[in-house]
């Protein structure tokens, strides 16, 4: 038995050491053998597929296509950019760092042709040109504001030159020569007349400078003032006291009824050192046809008082 085993495992290792070889051989012609080509297409990578290979949104790709990634690339650089999130769309911001230096000059432009000479006279007059512009501006709209209608043109020019007319009735009046006043006396002053000199006037007929009477020829509103000069010269020599009712009162009156009508009155004590005062009246007074006003002296005194010349009485019309 131990000489027939013999022989069979000497055979039995010798087929064993050929099979590895064998082995050993095969893999390495499998090494060298060249790779096969791969099977070429012809059909165009990323070709779009049918309805029927689309399942459940997604695509499935079939076993003989390839995917070429320079065309996915391609498409996804091309996407249209609303289809992005915000997160996608905002760029980063630019890294931190001191900005470049600034670059040459650029070439010097052409000149320009010549402007028109401009003087002084041309200046002057575009300015007076604007300042009358402008004033017709302003008096338009004035026109405007005040007319209750819009009128034409030339119908305001007529009325604002109507209301520049001539003054029918005016006086300016001085008294001739002084005036005495007895204590506890109502005087009324007369004896007026037109002074000399340039600046006095007299309009209308109205006027009576001897009885120092205005008579109104129109119906309306007048102006009257009176300045009146009073020396009370008596008052100071007289030994008696001055008490609380001395006083002089001037009223300028309508008819000579100083309470039954409206009158432009002033009062004035007697405690000035001076020895001439002047008392001043003025106001405005309506006036019919044929009524006249006059100036009165009341003195209040205890003694004579003087009106002295020059006292002026003064009236103008102002409307109707």
């Amino acid at each position: 038995m131990r000489c027939g085993s013999g022989p069979l495992a000497v055979v039995a290792a010798v087929f064993w050491t050929q099979c590895i070889l064998l082995d050993g051989v095969e893999a390495r012609k499998e090494r060298k053998r060249p790779k096969e080509a791969a099977p070429q297409h012809t059909e165009a990578y990323n070709v779009t597929l049918s309805n029927s290979e689309e399942v459940g949104g997604g695509i499935k790709t079939s076993d003989h296509q390839r995917v070429d990634p320079l065309g996915s690339w391609m498409d996804f650089v091309k996407r249209p950019v609303g289809n992005l999130s915000k997160k996608c769309r905002k760029r980063r911001p630019p890294l931190p760092g001191p900005p470049g230096p600034p670059g040459p000059p650029g070439p010097q432009g052409p000149p320009g042709s010549p402007g028109a000479e401009v003087t002084q006279e041309v200046l002057l007059q575009e300015f007076k040109e604007m300042i009358k512009e402008a004033t017709e501006r302003r008096a338009a709209a004035l026109d405007r504001q005040t007319s209750p209608s819009q009128q034409p043109t030339a119908l305001l020019t007529l009325e604002g030159m109507a209301s520049h007319r001539r003054i029918q009735e005016a006086f300016h009046c001085k008294l001739k020569g002084p005036v005495v006043v007895d204590k506890k006396t109502l005087v009324e002053l007369q004896n007026f007349q037109t002074p000399p000199a340039k600046g006095a006037f007299l309009r209308g007929k109205g006027m009576d400078q001897s009885t120092g009477r205005f008579t109104a020829q129109i119906t309306g509103i007048y102006q009257f003032s009176a300045n009146v000069h009073i020396d009370h010269n008596e008052v100071k020599r007289s030994k008696s006291q001055l008490k609380a009712r001395d006083n002089i009162r001037v009223l300028i009156c309508i008819e000579s009824l100083c309470h039954r009508y409206t009158s432009l009155e002033m009062i004035v004590g007697l405690e000035s050192n001076s020895k001439i005062f002047t008392v001043s009246v003025q106001g405005l007074l309506e006036l019919q046809v044929g009524q006249y006003t006059s100036i009165y002296v009341d003195n209040a005194a205890g003694a004579s008082i003087t009106i002295q010349s020059g006292s002026d009485f003064m009236g103008i019309l102002l409307g109707e």
